[in-house]
Parts: structure tokens; C-alpha cells; sequence
């Protein structure tokens, strides 16, 4: 057969394929947020609320261009990957869109939900007048490899990947200076490692005229801010170039609750890097449970001077709200910084990070992210907004918009494998919020399944949705706790119910869900009062992101 009747053939199997799946119609998409934290009042021209950016935005990274700052974080196996804010103030962000948003930069088939991208960082070289990103695509445990794109316009498109294989290990940056380039990045100590944890910061220079590494590779810190100590972790590196000095920041005791940030500095770009002695410059670790408002976990940090010669950290942080859960994921944070002998000073220690924040000498333009809000999608757009994501790169489009509607095919991908399911979802943002979304799906066999979940990965989720159980339209809510599902709720529904649109919602009180309906009646209808969420949190879940509130439908109910 002639190869291009072969492919047109294979693609209208696919399409005639897909025609046989189910639809999930979904009218509209809205959340609410209502953090208790958030309804204080503040003076919106000199404070802002922290996190700037609340929610699964985790390893933040900031660069600028004149007087407009850019802003990337971890996406790990999500799609589109790696948001990309735009600011005029550091405070008030707004998302431009995704640097890899294509499947050609981005294929994380078969990717635990934690592996993927891991801490990008976003750099804008004044020589060249491009932007780049540079990551780690990591897989099945295994880091590396490291690649970059560029842009003109940070709006993108951004290039596909151009892989650094002489790079290993993760979190890679870039820094610009005096006509030349250099990517630091975490990786294995010299000689190996001599205890658990043990890592090294490396640094080598890059030619951005072929886009390659050249000359040797140095390790330029062992450990971290003293190896007598047995310090784990040294990772997510910066480079700067302050006054006569070059600074080299990095976070210190891992991602967890003794997560630091420190800072060395020598006159010579390849060392010796002498650490801090006042390290670390921020951390949560030594700090009471019981303080209000409390913020855990932080580092992973970058820093910025904006057009006043101040300088501003963003970082990395948890709000836990008991016993250390959180379902929000880590968080964006920001703080001014201090100089004290000569370093930068994020947050002195023994102090909270401050839920509300002055910013001195800059007019604070735009509207925040932060805070209490409410957000509503009513598929009036002819492309998907920016806050919706998928569960890895899709190979088929299994979603379409039209007439102010979100069609959802019913594919064979449970959400429970490693796969792309149908699911469009966008992050969990407070620790108190209302979900809700109105539905026509009419399953005709059991194994046909949509509706809402709370989703924290393949293994951790709470779905409810409409199925078909003993021949009945029947509302169901299914519980998976560590890969193990659990129908807690079976509802059979009323014969006009059956047969017309339901709204699904969840409201959400930290580790407390209620769960309910609303049918053609237009009462709601409770399903459940309460179901505990804890294992939504990334203490019981494990990995890196945090919780999505996603739209999803599938027709292998497992």
C-alpha cells in the first residue's frame, strides 16, 4: 500500500475510533477560594499578600528585561509545561501562557506524576537579546537529561529542545555575564558520594552562538555550606554577578521541613565559592508548629533587582493547615531582601515569613493572584485558558469547545495508569474553596464513567460523576487512597434526573470534602458531609505537585 494511503487510512481508523466514544458535556467551570488568611485588609499600593502565586507553583524562577519581570515554575508530567507570568511590579503577575506547550518540546508518556520537568529556570541574555529556559526532563528516577529552548518574544514559541547531554544531574541554570555563559546545576560529588544526600553543585560554560558547552567542567561546592556537617541535597543554583563578586545561591536540606536556602560568594567565577557564614539566608525549619498563619518548607529561591535598585526573593514554600498536610502543594513566595556583610539576607532567622508584605519605592500596577478570588470558565473561548492543564502531553485531541461548551471524549485511559486521560483540570489555589460544574453525560454501559475529582496523582483521588451501576443512572463517588479505589457513594438517580444536566461540587474545608448535586429540581442534594482529603496532601501522597480540581471522563471504570 502507498505509504500515504497507509497514514490516511491509519487516521480515519482513529477518527472513526474516536467518533464511537461517549461525550462528557460540561456547561461551565467555577471556583471560589475563601482562605481565612486572605480576608484581611490591606493597603493593594504598598502590600501584597503571600504566596504571590498560591497553589501547585513550585522552584520559582525570575528574570528581567528593562523594567518588565518573567516569572517559570516546576510543571513536573502536567501539559501544557512550565507557566510563564508577566509583571510590571513583582507583585501582580499575569500568565502569559506555557513555554512548552507543544508535543514536540514535551513528552512525558509513561512519567510518574512527580518525574517530568523539574525546576526550570529562565534567563534573558542582553547580548544576544533572547530569552532562555533551561530544565531537566527526569525520568523513572533518573536525572537528566538537561535541555534548553529560547525565545525572542518571552510570549513564545519558544524553540524545541536543544539537549545538553554533557549535563546531568538537575536543576540547571544559566547566567550571562561579560559576553559569556554559564549553566551551574546539581549532580553527584567528585569521586562520588560519601553519605546519603550527598550532592554537588558543577559549573561549566556554555556557547550560545552553537548552543553547546564548552571547556571543562568544575565542581564548584561540595555539599554545601559545610561538608563536616553531612548537609543533603545542595540543589535548585543561581549565579550572579554583584558589584566585584559572583554569588552562587542554592537550597540546602532537601525539599522538605529543614529546606534552607544559602549563598556563597568568591572574586572568581570558578571559585573558590566561600559560604555565608550567617547561612542559612532563609529558612522555616526551627520555627513552632502552633505559630498562626504558618509557612513551612521554604527555599529553592532566585533573586531580582528591580528598576530602584531593590532587591526581591522568590522562593518556594507550604501552608499547611494540620498536623504539617497540605493539599495546595508548594507555593510562590516573595520577600524583600536585606544586605548584611556584604550577602543577601531573605528573612532573618527565627522569623515567620509574613503573610502580608510592604514593597517600598514601586507603584504597585495591575491585579494580583493572590488572595481570595473567584474564577469562572464558561467555554466561550474558542482554545482552552491558560490555567487548564492535562495529565502528560496528549498524542489525540479528545477535547473540543464549542457553542460555550467543554466536550470530553470517553477514551480508554483510566486516570489511574500512566497515560494522557481525558482530564482538563486547573490547581487547587486555597485551602478553603467551592468547586463546582454542570454536566450532560448519559453513560450507556458500566464501564462509562465522568465527572469531578479532586486528583493529587494516579494513586490519590476523590471522583464523583455519573456511571451506570445495575442498569440505573447512578451517581457515584469513588475514593482511591495509595492506588486502592473504593466506591463510598452509590446514589441512583431519579428518571428526569437520568435524563438531564447535573451539577457536581465540592466544597472543601482543608482535609474535610462535601460532596452534592443539584438536579433538574435546582436543589442541591447532599451525596456526602464529610470524607476525609488527607491523603491528598503531599505528606501522605508523596511526589512534588500539588492538587488539581479537573473535569474527566473514561469509559474502562476501573
Amino acid at each position: 500500500m502507498n505509504h500515504k494511503l497507509l497514514i490516511i487510512s491509519i487516521s480515519l481508523f482513529t477518527l472513526n475510533l474516536m467518533a464511537q466514544n461517549n461525550k462528557a458535556t460540561f456547561n461551565y467551570f467555577e471556583y471560589v477560594g475563601n482562605d481565612s488568611m486572605f480576608n484581611q485588609k490591606i493597603d493593594n499600593k504598598n502590600e501584597f499578600f503571600n504566596p504571590i502565586l498560591p497553589g501547585f507553583y513550585p522552584d520559582p524562577s525570575v528574570c528581567q528585561k528593562g523594567e518588565d519581570y518573567y516569572l517559570v515554575n516546576s510543571t513536573f508530567s502536567y501539559f501544557p509545561g512550565v507557566p510563564i507570568f508577566h509583571s510590571k511590579d513583582l507583585v501582580n503577575w499575569k500568565q502569559m501562557g506555557h513555554i512548552l506547550d507543544r508535543p514536540s518540546q514535551l513528552k512525558t508518556e509513561g512519567l510518574g506524576l512527580s518525574e517530568g520537568i523539574f525546576a526550570p529556570a529562565i534567563e534573558y541574555n542582553k547580548e544576544n537579546d533572547t530569552f532562555y529556559m533551561i530544565t531537566t526532563l527526569v525520568k523513572k528516577g533518573n536525572s537528566g537529561p538537561t535541555f534548553v529552548v529560547k525565545a525572542k518574544n518571552p510570549s513564545g514559541p519558544w524553540s524545541d529542545p536543544i539537549w545538553l547531554p554533557e549535563v546531568g544531574g538537575i536543576d540547571p541554570s544559566l547566567s550571562f555575564f561579560d559576553g559569556k555563559a554559564y549553566v551551574v546545576n546539581n549532580e553527584d560529588p567528585e569521586g562520588g558520594q560519601i553519605y546519603s544526600g550527598h550532592k554537588a553543585i558543577w559549573m561549566q560554560e556554555f556557547d550560545t552562538k552553537t548552543d553547546k558547552m564548552v571547556g571543562a567542567r568544575k565542581q564548584i561546592i561540595n555539599g554545601g555550606n559545610d561538608i563536616t556537617k553531612k548537609p543533603i541535597w545542595i540543589e535548585g543554583p543561581h549565579l550572579y554577578k554583584i558589584d566585584k563578586y559572583y554569588y552562587l545561591m542554592a537550597a540546602e536540606g532537601g525539599t522538605g521541613f529543614n529546606h534552607s536556602e544559602v549563598i556563597f560568594r568568591s572574586s572568581e567565577i570558578f571559585g573558590p565559592y566561600i559560604p555565608n557564614k550567617n547561612n542559612p539566608i532563609l529558612t522555616q525549619r526551627n520555627l513552632p508548629d502552633d505559630r498562626e498563619n504558618k509557612v513551612t518548607c521554604t527555599g529553592h529561591a532566585d533573586l531580582i533587582q528591580n528598576a530602584n535598585g531593590d532587591w526581591y526573593a522568590v522562593f518556594l514554600g507550604i501552608r499547611p493547615y494540620k498536623d504539617r498536610f497540605a493539599n495546595t502543594g508548594r507555593e510562590t513566595f516573595m520577600l524583600p531582601v536585606k544586605w548584611n556583610d556584604g550577602f543577601p539576607v531573605i528573612l532573618e532567622k527565627e522569623k515567620p515569613v509574613p503573610i502580608i508584605t510592604s514593597i517600598e519605592n514601586t507603584k504597585v500596577i495591575g491585579k494580583t493572584l493572590s488572595g481570595n478570588f473567584s474564577w469562572r470558565d464558561d467555554f466561550n473561548s474558542p482554545t482552552l485558558k491558560m490555567e487548564w492543564n492535562m495529565i502528560r502531553t496528549p498524542n489525540e485531541k479528545w477535547w473540543s469547545l464549542s457553542g460555550n461548551k467543554l466536550e470530553i471524549d470517553a477514551i480508554e485511559r483510566s486516570i489511574n495508569n500512566l497515560t494522557n486521560p481525558a482530564f482538563i483540570g486547573r490547581r487547587q489555589q486555597h485551602q478553603i474553596f467551592t468547586a463546582e460544574t454542570e454536566i450532560e453525560f448519559y453513560p450507556k454501559t458500566k464501564k462509562e464513567i465522568a465527572g469531578l475529582v479532586l486528583f493529587q496523582n494516579e494513586k490519590n483521588y476523590v471522583f464523583v460523576g455519573k456511571t451506570i451501576i445495575d442498569d440505573k443512572p447512578t451517581l457515584v463517588i469513588q475514593n482511591r487512597i495509595e492506588g486502592q479505589t473504593s466506591l463510598i457513594v452509590s446514589h441512583k438517580l431519579s428518571d428526569k434526573d437520568a435524563k438531564s444536566a447535573l451539577k457536581l461540587k465540592f466544597e472543601v474545608n482543608g482535609g474535610e470534602c462535601k460532596i452534592s448535586y443539584t438536579g433538574i429540581e435546582n436543589k442541591p442534594k447532599l451525596l456526602m458531609d464529610s470524607i476525609d482529603i488527607t491523603h491528598l496532601s503531599t505528606q501522605k501522597a508523596k511526589g512534588f505537585v500539588g492538587s488539581y480540581i479537573g473535569m474527566y471522563a473514561c469509559s474502562i471504570n476501573e
